[in-house]
């Protein structure tokens, strides 16, 4: 099963990113790129808060030295497609978000293994040695990112009607795709190992923790710089989701420790519901009364 997901994933990202991208305009990254304070604190808000918020936790729950790297690994990963996907069926800033995780997807090859030989210091009884391959990392983000959002565009922009025609129905085939991709992840993940996921319930504690507090850090920090109710929980969202099978790849074809990816199995096996859900409800009920300000 695990080559039918190496060849199906980034088909499915593309395909989501392109229909996300029929959705925007050039003028929508004009915004973001004229007027950048979004941007910037939502790439502070993950590659700063969210990671001392994993420190935090790693450092308060008596997890097992692996588990508690696990969650920084977490942590330490950009924002996923699947961010992007919520922002698109909440409304909220989707070139806001489609901007934050693409750089920050190229940042963190610089990021993540400065913040894992910190983890391994703290936690571990020996170093580690991480490098990841910035070509190739440049690559996935043009191939699976920028270059279907820029097709979709251009369809937009080509071919108005039917992009219309597709807005509505795309709010159900994007989810669906995504839905298909996670459940093959998670039973491959599952029928790899000995042991069932829920028998290692006592780890969603930590790993819903930091998806749940971390989107209220970002929700709340970014209302104090100024950032307008739209922006403020499409910000929280990109802190919510983060990119788990990032996170997987590290621990099994690079660190190649047993157990380093069990918390972003669980993590990703539930993070994009709960984030939903939070995103959901700080749209609709949080700021109510707040006027959409341009920022």
């Amino acid at each position: 099963m695990q080559e039918i997901i190496d060849l199906l994933l980034p088909i499915a990202i593309g395909v989501i990113m392109m229909g996300i991208g029929i959705g925007l305009s050039i003028s929508d990254f004009k915004r973001v790129f004229i007027e950048p304070k979004a941007v910037l604190f939502g790439l502070f808000g993950q590659m700063v808060l969210m990671v001392l918020i994993g420190f935090a936790i790693a450092f308060v729950f008596p997890l097992d030295p692996v588990h508690k790297i696990g969650i920084i690994l977490i942590a330490a990963c950009p924002g996923g497609t699947s961010s992007n996907i919520v922002n698109y069926m909440l409304n909220g800033r989707v070139a806001l978000a489609v901007s934050i995780t693409a750089f920050n997807s190229f940042l963190v090859i610089f990021t993540i293994p400065i913040i894992l030989q910190i983890a391994f210091s703290l936690f571990w009884t020996e170093s580690r040695e991480i490098e990841l391959s910035t070509l190739n990392t440049l690559y996935e983000i043009v191939l699976t990112v920028l270059i279907p959002v820029l097709i979709g565009i251009g369809v937009k922009h080509y071919f108005p009607k039917f992009a219309v025609a597709l807005k509505k129905p795309l709010r159900y085939i994007l989810p669906a795709i995504l839905f298909t991709v996670f459940l093959l992840i998670i039973l491959n993940e599952r029928g790899s190992g000995e042991r069932s996921l829920m028998d290692y319930g006592g780890l969603l504690v930590p790993a819903l923790l930091l998806n749940v507090l971390v989107m209220f850090v970002g929700y709340y920090s970014s209302g104090w710089v100024g950032i307008n109710h739209r922006g403020r929980y499409t910000i929280a969202i990109e802190m919510g989701l983060q990119n788990s099978a990032l996170a997987i790849f590290i621990a099994n074809n690079i660190l190649k420790i047993d157990g380093l990816s069990l918390m972003a199995v669980l993590y990703g096996g539930f993070s994009f519901f709960t984030t939903f859900i939070i995103g959901w409800m700080m749209k609709n009920y949080f700021n109510r009364e707040e006027k959409e300000i341009v920022t």
